[in-house]
């Protein structure tokens, strides 16, 4: 049973060496761990999933789940539904007895195989889990939790355009629906273009690479500048971030690179952020 705890385990001894977990995500999107740890069935483990804290900031409530024993040096803890986990990166560890220091988790195999059917019969809102191993080679779980969501599919490109598909979870499309892409920086610029429904909340856009380069870059002509992309349910609606959540990639920004269209000296290239968030790179040809 999962329970919400403060826990900051006090620096001492570390309870094991290298713990590794193995990692699976059920149908019903329970979250699994088998660990492999050579401790007595009469010791009392547990699993503290951490929020990473943002730059500057201090960590706060972590969510603690108990370990019990599945057999010789191996215990296993469920991560239930609810309540959710908050949207951000949540470092994995092994708590040992009280005054013991957190051990950080190993990633063993991760079964992410209910993951792949990319959000059939899901709803909203969406509280997505994908573990996955850091670069520093640790367990951690990326979770997204989102009341309304709109879900990046295939993306067809022509020579000077692209053509995204789409999945509206949460508000329904009415109409004024449109794509909205958002200039980032002081003075932000907004172009819009309208959504084409395909009916059971899917929709296309044609994003024409022109249109933003007509704007200049926040840093003035000829500097680079990046569009972040968005829907608009209908007209007066709040804006929704397009992002592509429901598979098992937990980090697509290296994984999906799209080609560069060149117009005039200036390249433009859609790109999935850190937070797997669609966005548009419009930048010098000579700076790429």
């Amino acid at each position: 049973m999962s329970v919400d705890d403060n826990a900051h385990a006090p620096v001492g001894h570390a309870p094991v060496a290298k713990p590794r977990a193995d990692a699976t995500v059920e149908e019903d999107g329970r979250f699994v761990l088998r660990v492999r740890l050579p401790l007595p069935d009469s010791a009392r483990p547990r699993l503290l999933l951490q929020l990473r804290p943002k730059k500057g900031q201090s960590e706060e409530t972590g969510r603690v789940v108990a370990l019990e024993s599945a057999g010789p040096d191996e215990w296993r803890a469920v991560l239930e539904t609810a309540p959710a986990l908050a949207e951000g990166r949540w470092d994995a560890y092994v708590l040992g007895a009280p005054g013991e220091e957190r051990t950080p988790l190993l990633p063993g195999l991760r079964d992410l195989r209910t993951l792949v059917s990319g959000g059939d019969g899901r709803s909203a809102p969406l509280a997505v889990r994908i573990p996955y191993a850091t670069k520093d080679g640790r367990l951690a779980v990326r979770t997204w939790l989102r009341a309304s969501h709109a879900e990046a599919g295939r993306i067809v490109f022509s020579g000077r355009s692209m053509t995204v598909r789409a999945r509206l979870f949460g508000p329904r499309l009415g109409e004024g629906a449109a794509a909205l892409l958002y200039r980032r920086g002081r003075e932000a610029a907004v172009r819009q273009t309208p959504l084409r429904a395909e009916g059971d909340q899917a929709f296309t856009f044609t994003v024409d690479y022109p249109d933003l380069l007509a704007e200049p870059g926040p840093n003035g002509a000829g500097a680079a500048a990046i569009w972040d992309v968005y829907v608009r349910p209908a007209a007066g609606a709040p804006r929704i971030r397009v992002a592509r959540l429901l598979d098992d990639v937990a980090d697509r920004k290296a994984v999906f690179v799209y080609p560069a269209a060149t117009l005039g000296g200036v390249t433009a290239r859609p790109y999935y952020t850190v937070d797997n968030d669609l966005s548009v790179e419009v930048a010098p040809t000579a700076t790429r």
